[in-house]
């Protein structure tokens, strides 16, 4: 998206009084390629995430995946750190915090997310990309659809759709690597060998990946997307949003380079339409905001680069606010934003707090069915089954006792040595010392202790039954 905008197409472009955006017309979007600082934003951008998803699932970490959500064996590895399903309050924390930092940068500037780093925006660049580089820029790719089928066209359209599926592909695969290993997965798939719930998966989001971004594009965003929808409910006078300065552009009309635009009456639009054409949702941003708007700024860059070859300032569309607008300046501190932004604190400093405490051994323990049994020697005797994990990434001795014996003996395994990421299910038998129980029901609390780090415990509580003497 680098073409340069001919100067000759400035000076002499006539005005169109009666002019239907594409969306407005119900026809297909054609986008103008176009070049500026928000573009090279947006691709730095996009370049850092594309490198993040599909690099990150081929990474290892200690002989396995570094990231992969094993939902077999029910066990999450972010790197360094396994989680388990216990551990799931942490990940609705975590959307939770995302859910609140989006809420913030939106009341800051509007949808920029949608704009820059939202996959659907991404996804529809790339393939936008495959289109133009595949039929060529805007009039080109007008021109083939209004052309009958021959050669050439069933030639470059075929191009373009093997590029899209391959693009599908790829990213259908690498995100179901994320659930399962991805190097027996891609295996297994080029190998034509892949079948049942993860070839069903791939080929699922492959489909949506293909008519999501190539086929539904702004449809997504403007009819699907709920965020769309409740967006507007956050913005303020203060919002920075994606605007056209009436009072500056006002009216619109087209001259010649270099003549006094307020000696015509004129004011800086010269009514070029390029904002219009480089908008991937195709609206005319001068007719104010809009749903349909997405904030990805491909306006200003068009329109920037409109007013560097007229030799006026830049900035006609621009990030700017309301309260800009009317003649005033943005306050970028104000109480909504001061509380999304105090909550989202708070929320991430428990979040951390609740990772550092998280037990990294995990003590689960289940009573018998039977009431209580006498043992040989003839002391009253609870069965209970233990179900140890060693959540740490290293192999680990343990101790096993009663927190508080009491009047208790354990009979068990006194020392356990468990795997990393083992699961342990221990039968264990608790014998009555005392010859007359105080109570039918008394409760008791099994420990288990790392030798070599007293700190990594955990306990868990039960009950012991017993028959009471009369």
């Amino acid at each position: 998206m680098t073409e340069r905008i001919p100067t000759r197409l400035i000076e002499t472009l006539s005005p169109t009084p009666l002019r239907l955006t594409p969306s407005q017309a119900g026809g297909a979007i054609h986008t103008r390629s176009f070049s500026g600082r928000f573009r090279n934003l947006r691709l730095y951008g996009a370049g850092f995430l594309f490198l993040l998803f599909f690099g990150t699932a081929w990474l290892d970490w200690g002989g396995r995946q570094a990231v992969l959500w094993d939902l077999s064996a029910h066990r999450f590895y972010i790197f360094g750190a396994t989680f388990w399903p216990q551990d799931f309050i942490l990940l609705s924390a975590l959307l939770i915090i995302c859910a609140f930092g989006l809420f913030a940068i939106t009341v800051v500037a509007g949808r920029i997310w949608c704009g820059y780093t939202c996959p659907q925006s991404v996804w529809t660049w790339v393939f936008m990309w495959a289109e133009k580089t595949l039929e060529g820029d805007r009039n080109q790719r007008i021109k083939l659809d209004a052309a009958p089928w021959n050669a050439d066209k069933l030639l470059r359209r075929g191009a373009k759709h093997g590029l899209w599926l391959a693009v599908s592909l790829l990213t259908a695969l690498t995100f179901v690597g994320y659930f399962t290993p991805i190097r027996p997965l891609a295996t297994e798939l080029f190998s034509l060998r892949l079948e049942g719930v993860a070839g069903f998966w791939i080929a699922f989001f492959a489909l949506a990946t293909y008519l999501n971004a190539g086929w539904m594009r702004e449809k997504v965003c403007v009819h699907m997307c709920p965020y769309a929808r409740f967006q507007s409910v956050m913005f303020d006078d203060n919002t920075l949003l994606v605007a056209y300065d009436a009072a500056r552009g006002e009216g619109r009309g087209p001259r010649r380079k270099g003549s006094d635009p307020r000696a015509q009456g004129l004011g800086d639009c010269i009514d070029c339409t390029l904002c219009v054409q480089v908008c991937p949702t195709g609206i005319d941003i001068r007719d104010g905001l809009q749903i349909d708007c997405i904030g990805c700024a491909a306006c200003v860059d068009a329109c920037d680069t409109v007013m560097d070859k007229m030799g006026y300032a830049r900035g006609l569309v621009g990030y700017r606010s309301q309260r800009q607008l009317e003649g005033g300046r943005t306050r970028l501190l104000r109480p909504r934003l001061v509380g999304y932004a105090g909550v989202l604190l708070v929320m991430i400093g428990a979040f951390v707090w609740a990772l550092q405490i998280r037990p990294l051994v995990s003590l689960d323990v289940s009573k018998d069915r039977g009431l209580f049994r006498e043992n040989a020697i003839g002391q009253v005797e609870n069965i209970y089954t233990l179900k140890i994990i060693n959540k740490t990434q290293q192999a680990r001795r343990y101790r096993l006792a009663l927190a508080e014996p009491g009047p208790f003996e354990l009979h068990a395994p006194r020392e356990l040595a468990l795997a990393p990421g083992e699961i342990l299910d221990l039968p264990v038998s608790v014998a009555l010392t005392d010859a007359a129980p105080a109570s039918s029901s008394q409760g008791l609390r099994f420990a288990v202790t790392a030798l070599d780090d007293p700190g990594l415990r955990s306990e868990a509580g039960s009950t012991f039954t017993a028959p009471l003497q009369r």
